[in-house]
């Protein structure tokens, strides 16, 4: 669950570390669509506005008619960019666009730090969040969350796993893992354990771009990594073989969109679009068309109880 810790989590774009990455997988980099085989298997549905949900949009929203939505754009398949280096693109950006056109309104993206976009939210700078954000007590306290997918944490490794890591058996190795994301709490206790056993600490190397902690270990700088599941399985993916995917997925929690405390109705009314997507089959075609379908929930709901 990219779900950060605090206000914010996330395969990265741009920069020296996507061409690193572009060139240890060899096929391609692993969060950018530079090829085909990025993006989708075909074009995202169609969705009508529900006459009935589109009233219950505030006023406010409705009148400005697009929403703009705070996200870091690095986090494949969730959200990272194009190969034009400016579209958002992912499956959550297809599915809240569904939502959105359920509701009779547009999105536009704006490419942002994690860590600062609920922050955003807050102050008025983003009608919404929407950055694989795990549904969290913190992030509660901050804003209201629309849960809409359900992701856990798995690790990953060059491929034959040459420093024979496991996720049990950590202790002396380079792990590396993405800033301001739950992995960092993970990785951090299991560390503390390490030397509270009398062993080496793990040597945590953080990241402030998902692909940038993949590269290092497709190069072998790091032993591992662990992020959210549906990144890590799209990360093996697209490196191409040079990376696997090591145990099981475990802490499964929900993602959730984030709107501003004082927009429960519009929260509401976005949940009520995600359960007719769910209902009319949209919801499905979106997860499977992007390969992210295990991640699929039955009932979306505003703030739901969480526990850390």
């Amino acid at each position: 669950m990219r779900g950060k810790t605090g206000s914010g989590v996330r395969l990265a774009v741009a920069g020296a570390a996507m061409v690193a990455l572009a060139l240890v997988a060899g096929c391609g980099n692993g969060s950018t669509g530079s090829n085909s085989s990025s993006g989708p298997k075909s074009p995202a549905p169609k969705v009508t506005a529900d006459k009935a949900l589109s009233a219950k949009v505030p006023a406010a929203i409705k009148q400005a008619g697009t929403v703009t939505v705070g996200t870091d754009s690095t986090y494949a398949p969730s959200e990272f960019l194009a190969a034009d280096g400016k579209t958002v693109q992912g499956f959550d950006v297809d599915l809240f666009n569904a939502v959105m056109a359920k509701l009779g309104l547009k999105a536009k993206y704006e490419s942002a730090k994690f860590g600062v976009i609920i922050a955003g939210v807050e102050s008025g700078k983003y009608t919404a969040g929407v950055s694989s954000f795990t549904i969290n007590a913190d992030r509660l306290k901050q804003a209201n969350m629309v849960s809409y997918f359900s992701a856990g944490t798995w690790w990953a490794t060059k491929k034959g796993n040459p420093s024979k890591i496991t996720q049990d058996t950590a202790c002396g190795h380079k792990v590396a893992v993405q800033t301001d994301t739950v992995q960092v709490d993970d990785i951090t206790a299991r560390s503390k354990k390490c030397v509270s056993a009398g062993k080496k600490a793990i040597s945590i190397d953080q990241y402030e771009a998902q692909d940038q902690a993949t590269a290092s270990v497709v190069s072998g700088k790091d032993d591992a990594m662990l992020a959210d599941s549906p990144v890590v399985a799209y990360a093996v993916k697209k490196t191409g073989g040079q990376m696997e995917k090591l145990g099981s997925i475990y802490e499964a929690a929900p993602y959730g969109y984030v709107v501003k405390k004082d927009q429960l109705a519009f929260a509401e009314a976005i949940q009520g679009a995600l359960k007719e997507l769910i209902s009319d089959g949209t919801y499905a075609k979106i997860l499977t068309n992007w390969g992210v379908q295990d991640g699929k929930i039955d009932n979306p709901t505003v703030n739901p109880s969480v526990t850390g």
